[in-house]
C-alpha cells in the first residue's frame, strides 16, 4: 500500500461443531494515543514497518486458492458434515468506496475501537464515544459488517484451508483482491483495496491451541462472543498470537466444550492486501449470520 503498509496475514485454529435449533452447540467431531493497548489477557503482540512472509505456508506457496468470480460454484458452501466442510470457511466480504469516512485513512495503530463483547447481532459494537484518527463515529463503523444499499455490496466468497503439515491448516493468499472489478469496482486502481472480511464458525476447544495473525488493517477476533485479539486501525505489518490455554479464564472457555469464533478484518488502504490463515486444530464448521 502507499503507507508504510504490509501485507494483511491472518492465522487462526478452530474445531467443526454446528449450532442446534435451541441455541446449543455440538461438535461434529467425536472427540486515544497512536498506539493503546486493551491488555487482553494471554495475547502477545508485536509490531514492525517490515515486510511479511505472505504466500509460503509450510513449504506451501499461496496456499488456498484463487477466487474466480465468473464461478458462482466457488461462491457455493460444502455439504455440513463432509470433509470438505472440516476446512472451508465461508466469508462474508462488503465492498466499499474509497470516499467512505472510514476508508482511506490516516496511518495509525487504535485498539479499542469496538466493546469487549460481541454485539447482540453477532456483530463488533463500536466503543469510542465519538470520532478517532482512523474512524468517523459509530455510524459510519456500523456500516462495516451491516449491509447498507449504496453504501456497501455484499459478496460470499469461500476461503479453503489446505493441510501444509500433519496436523496444521492454512489459507494463505499475498495478493487478496477478490472484489476486483466488482462491487464499486476498482475505482481507477489496479485493485479493489476498499472492503471488509466477516467469517463466522464454531470450534471444539481440545486444549493448546493457537491463534496467529500478522498483517494490516484492521482485525477484530471474538472466541465464545469474547474479544480475544485486537489490531485495530490503518497500520504497518503486525503480529498477534492468541493462546487459547492462557485466555481460557477471560474467554470463558472450558475445554471439552464448544464455542463460537467470530472473526472481522477491514482493508482500508492501499497498497498491498495479504491475508492469511492457519489453524492447528483438525476441524471447523463454518456458520453464515447476515
Amino acid at each position: 500500500m502507499g503507507k508504510a503498509h504490509a501485507p494483511a496475514l491472518i492465522v487462526l485454529a478452530l474445531v467443526g461443531c454446528h449450532t442446534n435449533t435451541d441455541g446449543t452447540i455440538t461438535s461434529t467431531d467425536d472427540g486515544g494515543p497512536p498506539v493503546s493497548s486493551m491488555g487482553l489477557g494471554g495475547m502477545t503482540s508485536t509490531g514492525s514497518g517490515g515486510s511479511g512472509t505472505a504466500g509460503t505456508s509450510g513449504g506451501h506457496p499461496d496456499a488456498g486458492f484463487a477466487f474466480n468470480p465468473s464461478d458462482a460454484s466457488a461462491a457455493a458452501p460444502p455439504d455440513a458434515g463432509t470433509s470438505a466442510a472440516c476446512g472451508m470457511l465461508m466469508a462474508t466480504l462488503r465492498d466499499f468506496k474509497d470516499d467512505h469516512p472510514d476508508f482511506e485513512k490516516v496511518i495509525m495503530t487504535v485498539r479499542g475501537l469496538v466493546k469487549p463483547d460481541l454485539g447482540a447481532d453477532d456483530k463488533p459494537a463500536y466503543a469510542p464515544g465519538g470520532s478517532t484518527p482512523v474512524t468517523a463515529g459509530a455510524a459510519s463503523f456500523d456500516q462495516w459488517y451491516r449491509d447498507v444499499p449504496g453504501v456497501n455490496e455484499k459478496f460470499m466468497i469461500p476461503l479453503p484451508l489446505v493441510q501444509t503439515r500433519p496436523g496444521n491448516f492454512a489459507y494463505s493468499n499475498n495478493s487478496f483482491f477478490p472484489l476486483d472489478g466488482r462491487g464499486f469496482g476498482n475505482q481507477g486502481r489496479s485493485h479493489n483495496f476498499h472492503f471488509t472480511t466477516e467469517i463466522h464458525a464454531t470450534f471444539k476447544y481440545r486444549g493448546g491451541e493457537r491463534f496467529t495473525f500478522t498483517g494490516d488493517d484492521d482485525v477484530f477476533i471474538f472466541v465464545n462472543k469474547k474479544l480475544a485479539l485486537d489490531l485495530g486501525g490503518v497500520h504497518p505489518e503486525q503480529n498477534a498470537t492468541i493462546g487459547f490455554d492462557a485466555q481460557a479464564a477471560a474467554l470463558g472457555i472450558r475445554v471439552g466444550n464448544s464455542y463460537a469464533f467470530d472473526a472481522f478484518h477491514a482493508e482500508r488502504h492501499t497498497t498491498e492486501s495479504n491475508f492469511r490463515m492457519e489453524t492447528s486444530i483438525e476441524c471447523l464448521e463454518s456458520t453464515i449470520i447476515k
